[in-house]
């Protein structure tokens, strides 16, 4: 019965590629589809979306299927996925932006200025270009070392103001879910706004994303890809859930042609289709290396680490082999950013070819299956197919292009 539903699945790939000659290397689209496909076959993923897209031009489909259980259901490109940590880039980055493009907040501030009850045991020391960066010291999640809160996100709250640094902020590097919770708090006291309220209102409607949202309900249900959460439309992360459905470090779904609006504004230097979000300056800001020279990662043997403002550039896996930024591919120089969540999201951004990608996918497998390592070398096959459809421009000769640790 399975294999059933997964071969019937893969009709979807009929729909023509829209993609162009002059943008694009036809035989490449065809073999990022075959990728996909074939980790549909092999189990991998249940399906996924896919949007490639290079100065105006796209490459986007939907292949396999959005859920298989209780019954199959056909992917379609309009399908919402929960995003996972993509919302600390997309939401919580971008907010916190907007406040410090506004006056709102400094990224030297102290998270102290608007969260006084963050004080104590070296918290003041940690300021918002920390939590930005990944390195103030905060520990991955709520519920890393210590028991899970209770089920109040008043406690939860008040929980991420009590974690104790782990080390001096801005001396090392550790991703932090944690630190990206404080944020989305910060930003709720600095521009006097619920979260969701505040991104809803100054991010996904100015640039018509219209299913970017958190708590998805009704109609829209019909569409969401069902993930490990308890019922469809809650988010996957657990703490995001006890915290009430929306934080700073998961929380956000949306879909892979939202996703493209948002990537063709960072590309075009803050505007969309008329509409400013940001100064040029600001996306200038928040995208090029901002961590520092000699930043390193204990959790990846002390291997060296770029990063953006809320976005990855280079940095190394927590776990052996210690692969850098499996997203970016095998070709997209650093400078180029992006950002992955757990549920097997992707996005990724090249500024010097103006090329992204978009991949979406449901990863959750009938039976448990955790495919999440197999999913990000996926991730890293897609991106490298993606970089070698760009028609006539040359990766080798862009200023800093590195793929390979010790070229660093």
């Amino acid at each position: 019965m399975m294999k059933h539903l997964l071969l019937s699945a893969f009709v979807m790939l009929s729909f023509p590629a829209r993609a162009d000659d002059a943008a694009f290397k036809a035989d490449k689209l065809a073999a990022m589809d075959a990728e996909i496909t074939q980790a549909i076959r092999d189990g991998m993923i249940v399906g996924a979306t896919l949007w490639v897209e290079r100065k105006g031009t796209s490459h986007h489909r939907a292949y396999g299927n959005r859920a298989l259980q209780p019954n199959a259901e056909a992917m379609t490109e309009d399908t919402i996925f929960d995003a996972a940590s993509v919302t600390k880039a997309v939401a919580t980055a971008t907010a916190a932006m907007l406040c410090v493009e506004r006056g709102l907040m400094r990224l030297d501030d102290p998270v102290s200025r608007f969260l006084p009850e963050f004080t104590g045991e070296g918290r003041e020391k940690i300021t918002f270009k920390h939590l930005l960066l990944h390195t103030s010291g905060l520990q991955v999640n709520l519920n890393g070392t210590k028991k899970p809160f209770s089920r109040s996100p008043a406690e939860a709250y008040a929980q991420a103001c009590r974690e104790k640094p782990l080390f001096e902020p801005g001396s090392a590097f550790s991703y932090s879910s944690v630190g990206s919770m404080v944020l989305g708090m910060a930003i709720e006291r600095a521009s006097g706004r619920a979260f969701e309220a505040f991104c809803t209102a100054e991010i996904f409607q100015p640039l018509k994303m219209h299913d970017t949202l958190f708590r998805p309900s009704g109609e829209v249900l019909k569409r969401v890809t069902p993930s490990s959460a308890p019922q469809r439309g809650s988010v996957d992360d657990t703490v995001a859930r006890e915290m009430g459905g929306v934080s700073g470090h998961a929380s956000l779904f949306t879909t892979t042609g939202d996703l493209a609006r948002f990537a063709r504004m960072m590309l075009n230097g803050g505007e969309l289709d008329g509409v400013r979000l940001f100064k040029p300056e600001t996306i200038q800001l928040m995208t090029r290396v901002q961590s520092p020279p000699d930043l390193r990662s204990p959790d990846a043997k002390n291997l060296p680490v770029k990063r953006a403002l809320g976005w990855d550039i280079d940095t190394p896996y927590r776990t052996p082999p210690h692969d850098y930024s499996l997203a970016r591919g095998a070709l997209f120089p650093i400078g180029s950013y992006g950002h992955t969540g757990w549920t097997g999201q992707m996005l990724w951004i090249d500024p010097f070819s103006e090329t992204f990608i978009v991949f979406l996918c449901n990863r959750y497998i009938p039976g448990g299956k955790d495919t999440r390592s197999a999913v990000s070398k996926l991730h890293h096959r897609l991106s490298t197919l993606a970089a070698e459809a760009v028609q006539g421009f040359d990766f080798s000769q862009v200023p800093g292009a590195s793929s390979k640790a010790g070229n660093r």
